[in-house]
């Protein structure tokens, strides 16, 4: 059962360091036209902004990331070498590829082509014909692959996120968040490094064709943006996958469902820009400090004292004024022991909310440790725990917190 213990009076300091910065220039939080928009501070994985985040969309050709994740694993585990060449079916070249009216690489059929050469034809080109040959070279059809793509997805945490192909052309169950293609840029910059570097390629020469990167945005100067993936179908709209580097804090936003190529661009550059400024950062406890306490069922003490990983710290914007800020620690509980000091147990859950809104517009979440060793208590002592558990809903001391 998922706990939570709200920390209110804890938050003196923080709404201190929002409020006057907030106060100092009275300018409002960010808004966009995008239906579905999340922006995220990658060093942190705190979310800055969002809206809509969690609702499934079809993604089009931003999931194209996942078919990437895919294939980076397989070469990184070294089933593949990036020489090795697939071969390009008549489906592929058909559904895919020139006669499909979509977006191609152009690989002429029966052909066979470097994974190196295919890794620049979905990024730059967003080939389909490149998705669906690296699919059946991996798995032997698309449908064998989109159970891979899922898999990988559950894998790395992504929860909701479904796949039936491996190019983002439209089918009603392949479907994915915003929140979920933020997280899974963030897992393949920080995953894969080296394949990463390709996504900022403007410009890929194959055979007689010479492709332009389709994230506009990797030609703006002084916006920092490195990559990833734009998308576009009639039912998904536009969207974007997009990564930066301003001020050295990496920054991955998503946008989709965007009515043009035009909007999609500037209402981008807008969150981007926004993100880069109007960010605070803020120190809650230091290295050591107790945070909280998890209850411990048939342990030998009660609770654990929960810490930070060093100092605790939370990234929020600055905006809205008035903004509301609440603190939890959440963790599945009871925890069963034994415990270890160092356990990861709970998490560290700050949310800001608009005056007059119900969903937060940013969350920033801090793992949460063990402070100290809990054994399992005697087999006397964990019945008596467990009709106390049962009986009375034992739930975590908040004194520490209402002295502050």
């Amino acid at each position: 059962m998922k706990r939570t213990l709200t920390i209110a009076a804890a938050f003196a300091c923080l709404l201190l360091a929002f409020g006057t910065a907030a106060r100092a220039q009275q300018s409002g939080g960010f808004s966009t036209t995008a239906p579905n928009a999340i922006l995220m501070d990658s060093a942190s994985g705190s979310i800055i902004f969002q809206k809509a985040a969690d609702e499934l969309i079809p993604p089009a050709s931003m999931s194209k990331l996942m078919t990437l994740a895919v294939l980076f694993k397989a070469l990184k585990d070294g089933k593949y070498k990036l020489e090795d060449e697939f071969t390009t079916s008549e489906n592929a070249w058909r559904t895919g590829g020139a006669p499909s009216g979509t977006s191609a690489m152009f690989i002429p059929i029966n052909s066979k082509t470097p994974i190196s050469e295919l890794i620049q034809g979905i990024i730059v080109q967003s080939g389909n014909d490149a998705c669906i040959t690296v699919a059946e070279g991996i798995a032997g059809s698309t449908e064998k692959f989109a159970v891979m793509m899922e898999e990988e997805a559950r894998r790395i945490g992504l929860k909701k996120s479904t796949f039936r192909n491996p190019t983002g052309l439209n089918h009603p169950e392949h479907l994915m968040t915003a929140r979920e293609l933020t997280q899974l840029a963030r897992y393949i910059i920080k995953e894969y490094p080296d394949y990463y570097k390709t996504f900022s390629q403007r410009e890929f020469q194959y055979r007689k064709h010479k492709f332009y990167n389709r994230n506009p945005l990797l030609r703006e100067e002084g916006l920092g943006v490195d990559g990833m993936k734009t998308g576009h179908t009639t039912e998904a709209g536009y969207g974007i996958v997009v990564s930066s580097i301003a001020d050295g804090r990496r920054l991955i936003g998503v946008m989709a469902g965007l009515q043009t190529e035009k909007e999609r661009k500037s209402e981008t550059q807008r969150m981007l820009e926004w993100g880069a400024k109007s960010v605070s950062r803020a120190k809650l406890f230091n290295a050591g400090e107790a945070i909280g306490y998890a209850r411990v069922w048939g342990g030998s003490d009660f609770y654990v004292p929960l810490g930070g990983e060093g100092d605790l710290e939370v990234i929020l914007p600055k905006y809205p004024v008035n903004q509301k800020i609440r603190g939890e620690i959440v963790y599945e509980g009871p925890l069963k022991p034994p415990v270890r000091k160092g356990d990861q147990v709970a998490m560290f859950r700050v949310t800001s909310t608009a005056p007059g809104s119900s969903e937060p517009i940013a969350v920033s979440e801090t793992p949460l440790y063990a402070e100290r060793d809990v054994d399992e208590a005697s087999f006397v002592w964990r019945g008596v725990d467990s009709l106390l558990h049962l009986g009375f809903r034992v739930v975590p001391d908040v004194r520490r917190f209402l002295n502050r």
